[in-house]
Order: C-alpha cells, then sequence, then structure tokens
C-alpha cells in the first residue's frame, strides 16, 4: 500500500479549511501534519480535531514545520504568500483558491511553478470543472451562437459576477480563440441598454437566501437554445474537489497545472 499524502491545510479555520479538516479526519489518502491560521485566532493552539496523529494542534506559522507532499490553501492573499515561501523552501505542491491577489501574488505563482507544482482554481467543483470543458466545446462548434451565463448564490455574496461565471466566460473565450475585446462580458441590463455587439458574452447576477452556487450557460441561436447547468447543493464538493486536487498534483511535476488537466489525466486513464 502506497504511503499517504503528507498535507497541510493555509486557511484552516475558515469555511473551506475546516471542511477540509474535517474530511482529512477520515480520508486515508492523507496524513495532516499541519493546519495553519491566522496570529490572532480563537482557534490557535487548540486541538484541530480529536483523533488527529500526536494531538495536532492549529499553528499561527510554517516554523518547525514537519515535510510536506503539497499544500492545501484557502487562506489571504498574505497566507498566501507565506505558504508560497514555504513551498518553494521546500519543493511542496500548492493547491490554491485563494482570491484578491495582487499583481506581484500573481507574477509569484506564476514564476513560482517553474520549481513547484501549482493548480489553482475559482472554483474546486469537479462538475464545474466538466462544465468549463463542455462550454468550451459548445462554444467552438456553435461559434455564431449567442452566449448569456446567469449565476445565482446566497444574498451575502458580494462579487457580481462570480468567480466561477468568469471562469465559464473564459471557456467561451477559449473554445473560439477570442480575445478579450472580441468577447467582451455584458454584465445586467436596463431599459437603455443598447443591444450588445456580435460576439459579447452575456452575464447576470442574482442574490438571495442561502443558495450555495448555481450557473446556466445558455446558447441561443433563432429557434433553439441549448443550455448547460450546474447547481450545488452542498458546500462540501468543493472541499472534495480541492483534495482530489491534492492528491493528483501531489505526483505532478513542476508548472501550472488545472482541474482540467486533472480530468484530461482521469479521461486519458479511462480510455
Amino acid at each position: 500500500m502506497s504511503q499517504p499524502v503528507r498535507v497541510a491545510i493555509n486557511g484552516a479555520s475558515g469555511r473551506m479549511g475546516t471542511a477540509l479538516c474535517a474530511l482529512l479526519a477520515t480520508d486515508r489518502r492523507f496524513e495532516l501534519l499541519r493546519a495553519v491560521v491566522s496570529p490572532g485566532s480563537a482557534r490557535l493552539g487548540t486541538p484541530v480535531l480529536a483523533g488527529m496523529p500526536d494531538g495536532l494542534r492549529y499553528a499561527c506559522d510554517w516554523r518547525d514545520a514537519p515535510p510536506l507532499d503539497v499544500v492545501v490553501d484557502f487562506s489571504s492573499p498574505a497566507g498566501l504568500g507565506a505558504a508560497l515561501d514555504h513551498c518553494l523552501a521546500g519543493g511542496i505542491a500548492l493547491v490554491t483558491g485563494t482570491t484578491g491577489c495582487d499583481a506581484a501574488t500573481e507574477a509569484r505563482l506564476r514564476t513560482a511553478a517553474a520549481h513547484i507544482a501549482v493548480l489553482r482554481a475559482a472554483n474546486f467543483s469537479l462538475g464545474v470543472a466538466v462544465l468549463a470543458r463542455l462550454l468550451r466545446d459548445a462554444a467552438a462548434a456553435l461559434p455564431a451562437w449567442e452566449v448569456e451565463i446567469v449565476e445565482a448564490h446566497h444574498r451575502g455574496k458580494r462579487d457580481a459576477p462570480s468567480g466561477t461565471a468568469l471562469v465559464l466566460g473564459q471557456a467561451v473565450r477559449e473554445g473560439r480563440a477570442a480575445a478579450a475585446e472580441q468577447a467582451p462580458y455584458v454584465c445586467g441590463r436596463a431599459a437603455s441598454t443598447p443591444p450588445r455587439a456580435d460576439g459579447a458574452i452575456g452575464m447576470a447576477s442574482v442574490r438571495g437566501g442561502d443558495i450555495v452556487g448555481e450557473h446556466t450557460a445558455m446558447l441561443i441561436a433563432a429557434g433553439e437554445r441549448l443550455e448547460l447547468v450546474h447547481r450545488a447543493t452542498d458546500r462540501s464538493i468543493f472541499a472534495r474537489g480541492a483534495l482530489q486536487a491534492a492528491c493528483w498534483l501531489s505526483r505532478r511535476a513542476p508548472g501550472t497545472w488545472t482541474l482540467d488537466d486533472m480530468l484530461a489525466g482521469a479521461l486519458a486513464g479511462a480510455r
């Protein structure tokens, strides 16, 4: 039997970090060896979960961290920077879903991929990854059809369109080999909004209640419409997808990797 993947969670007290630690308590593919929180966290120094090896406790930095195969990061831009330093120093793979990074951090991540395996995603749902793949193919096959993307989330979500909607818009652009200026996003509509230009991608946002996440991509032509839909009903899907990515990335060479790369490998293995 192969050795478990040695993993650390960065941002371990957040919504995603908590879900990841809970899953790792029973996932025998992994050994959780570090759980990093912010210095001011109320969880600092407390046990991560009952039954964790050697009474694992939350830490606020990477000092004295044991050898690792992969770090899974859902923290903040500053937290990501510290985790990236540690990964580069130890040749450790990095899976990250942290958003809001500045240009300098983005550049560091690109440079880091020359030395370690890096996988970033705005959404770690494997269903969404497949949706983007299907949409890319559909946009390429139907280049003249108009595209509308509608996303819905809980009332507390502030950014609009969602990061996943933007990923889907990029999939359309890639399918049609179109640059941003050739396929701009048109977000929302009002009575005075003129008809959008050919090639533009419409986007609409819905906010209400406790909707976890719904994304619908519509390709529309005269007399017919194709819809590709993904609905998330349980937030744990994102944590499960991130762990699947971590297991896969721990065996990859340095480089910039995506969930689509992981799916392509799974498809190739199934043939």
